[in-house]
Formats: C-alpha cells, sequence, structure tokens
C-alpha cells in the first residue's frame, strides 16, 4: 500500500480543525517539499469536493504566519504570566494583612495563591485567543493556494508517444505505459510519475528533475536516460549523457555514468551493467531488436509493439532463442523473418496471431 492509500483513510474526513492543526499538513503550506507536495497533489486529485476547504485552511495557515511573523511564543507566555503575578502582588501591597490576622490566616493566605493561579491561567488562556483571533481575522489578501492540475497521458499497447513537458523536456512513452505530471511545475521541483517504460530528455536547469517509478526515485538536473520498470517489478535505468542518482525504497543510493545501466530487483537485489545502446533505447526510434531473446520475450515484444495477441500451437524448445533487427517494419515482415530461421508457421487474423511449430 503506497503513501497516499495509508493517509486517505484518514485525511477524508478532516474538517477545516483538524487541517490546521495537522503537522503534515502545516508542513506542505509553509514548507513545501519534494514529499510532502507529491502526496497532497495526488489526494486532492482523488478529492477534489476538498479543495475549497483545502484552500480556506491554507489561507488560514498563512495568515497565522506561524514562523515567518513574530509568533506567541514560550517565552512570551511566561513573561505574560509573571506580570499578572506582579500585578497581583502590586494589589497585595496596596491592600497589606494587618499583623494581628498574620497568625490566623497564614494558611488562608498559602490556599489562597492557587485559585489566583487558575484565574491568571485562565486570563492567559484568554489572552492567547484574542490573539489567535486577532492574527486570523486582521490579515489582509491572504494568499490563494495554488491548484494543482495533473496531466496523465497513457499508451496502449501498439502505440508510442513523444510528450513536451512545461519546462521545455521531452518524454518518449512506450508502449503499455503511463506518465503522470502537473500542468505546471513548482518553483522547487520537477516530478513525474512513471509505469512502464520511457526515455526522457531533460532540460539542464536549478530544479531536479525526479521521475517515480514505484518505490523507486531516479533525480537528475539535465540528462538523457531511459527506464524501464518492467511486470515482474525489475527496473532497468540506462544512462546516455549526464549523470543520475537512484534512490531506492530500503535507503540505497547509487549514482550512474554514461553509458551505465542499473538493474534493480523486485527483491532489493541491484546490478550495474554496460548496455547495447539499439538494443535498449532503440524502440524510441522505431528500432525492434532481438537479441538471442527467448520465445515468451520474442512474442512479449511482438504483442507489445504491434497491440496484438500471439497464440502458440505445438512443441517448442525451451532454449530456441532469436537475434535479429527490424526498422520501422510490417508485422508481416517480422514474423516472415522469424518463421524463415525457425521452421515455424504464422497465420494472421486481425489482431490475433498464430504461431505453429509444426515438428
Amino acid at each position: 500500500m503506497d503513501l497516499l492509500s495509508i493517509y486517505n483513510m484518514k485525511y477524508k474526513d478532516y474538517d477545516i480543525d483538524h487541517f490546521i492543526t495537522d503537522e503534515f499538513f502545516i508542513q506542505w503550506i509553509k514548507n513545501p517539499n519534494e514529499n510532502n507536495s507529491h502526496f497532497w497533489e495526488k489526494w486532492m486529485e482523488q478529492h477534489p469536493e476538498k479543495r475549497p476547504l483545502v484552500s480556506k485552511a491554507a489561507n488560514l495557515i498563512r495568515s497565522v504566519k506561524y514562523a515567518d511573523n513574530t509568533e506567541f511564543t514560550d517565552r512570551m507566555y511566561v513573561e505574560t504570566f509573571e506580570e499578572i503575578l506582579k500585578a497581583d502582588n502590586h494589589f497585595r501591597q496596596l491592600n497589606p494583612i494587618s499583623p494581628t490576622k498574620i497568625s490566623t490566616t497564614h494558611t488562608k493566605k498559602v490556599n489562597s495563591f492557587f485559585p489566583l493561579r487558575g484565574i491568571a491561567a485562565s486570563l492567559l488562556v484568554l489572552f492567547c485567543l484574542w490573539a489567535q483571533y486577532e492574527a486570523i481575522n486582521f490579515k489582509t489578501d491572504p494568499e490563494p493556494i495554488a491548484e494543482i492540475v495533473l496531466v496523465k497521458r497513457s499508451n496502449p499497447a501498439g502505440k508510442k508517444s513523444i510528450i513536451d513537458l512545461p519546462d521545455g523536456s521531452r518524454i518518449h512513452l512506450n508502449a503499455n505505459s503511463e506518465i503522470e505530471f502537473p500542468r505546471e511545475f513548482s518553483n522547487d521541483i520537477r516530478l513525474v510519475s512513471l509505469t512502464g517504460e520511457a526515455f526522457f530528455e531533460i532540460e539542464k536547469e536549478s530544479r531536479p528533475f525526479i521521475v517515480q517509478s514505484g518505490e523507486t526515485k531516479i533525480k537528475v538536473l539535465g540528462t538523457s536516460f531511459n527506464v524501464n520498470k518492467k511486470e515482474n517489478g525489475s527496473l532497468y535505468v540506462a544512462l546516455v549523457t549526464g549523470k543520475v542518482s537512484v534512490d531506492t525504497q530500503n535507503g540505497s543510493r547509487m549514482t550512474l555514468e554514461p553509458n551505465e545501466m542499473l538493474v534493480l530487483e523486485d527483491g532489493g537485489a541491484y546490478r550495474k551493467t554496460g548496455f547495447d545502446a539499439k538494443e535498449v533505447i532503440g524502440w524510441k526510434d522505431k528500432y525492434l531488436v532481438f537479441k538471442t531473446s527467448s520465445l515468451p520475450e520474442v512474442r512479449r515484444k511482438l504483442e507489445q509493439w504491434y497491440g496484438v495477441k500471439i497464440e502458440l500451437k505445438g512443441d517448442f524448445d525451451t532454449k530456441w532463442t532469436y537475434s535479429g533487427t527490424y526498422k520501422d517494419e510490417m508485422l508481416e515482415n517480422v514474423l516472415r523473418g522469424i518463421c524463415m530461421t525457425s521452421g515455424m508457421n504464422y497465420k494472421i487474423d486481425k489482431k490475433q496471431i498464430t504461431l505453429t511449430n509444426p515438428k
């Protein structure tokens, strides 16, 4: 379960008084960062009916100013309490107790101090409530909360697309993949969320660019790299230019240099390798590459590339592999090339393909 799912039950029933006293919410309004911004952007997307309430709570928090303006600190509370006690002592000096009553009223004097402390505490509470009321109600022109609009783009099998981001960066989104990003990036970070595979060409600037894929974060400033989260949970990050750092869910951080690829297994194990650029990122330039690919891998690539379903009939050698490269080629020509080298037969019926091994 992700962070948004965990907190959804907590925040969905919040009223304005809950929001203005919630530390995580206050932190987002006063000191937004990568983690809290991502959470609240996603949360408001799932709960659009809460936006007016969130906006009011944010305005109240900004109007009080918290640590930005002079705040009513613990020291101020103590000083106020001391002033109340001084006033009481002054009153006692103006109305001294007769010496003849000291011996008979000593116990009463000691005990009478405690009701006085209760009165002083009550006055202090009233004063604090008044100060908070003044801070909230006499704030002019409260700063409105910026509405965060998220954009989601997805490709089915058989389709690829190019997406231009608001900062000038470009994303090549592969088939069976989805990307989500804000319509306008914040002043601090450029954060996108990826499911599947994409190639990134990132504009270099001061704001870090972060790709969130599952629990893993890939952080860059300006570079080009490929991210592929496979169905079995493995993550492949291949760097072409620049430098990236990868933060995993177990707290590990790895840095990649150009022409290095990080393979992060679902269980947490990882390794660095080199890579064949055409095999790994050739898809964005319409290269379909098979490199000693097994039959299940060939099947998966063809289904994703062309948006078809492939049925296998007959007995197939489990050690069978295929290598070949195709540039923007029709499906039938690819099937013909595979079958010529393997002795298999193929049949095309619209989006249904049948591969048969006659042996």
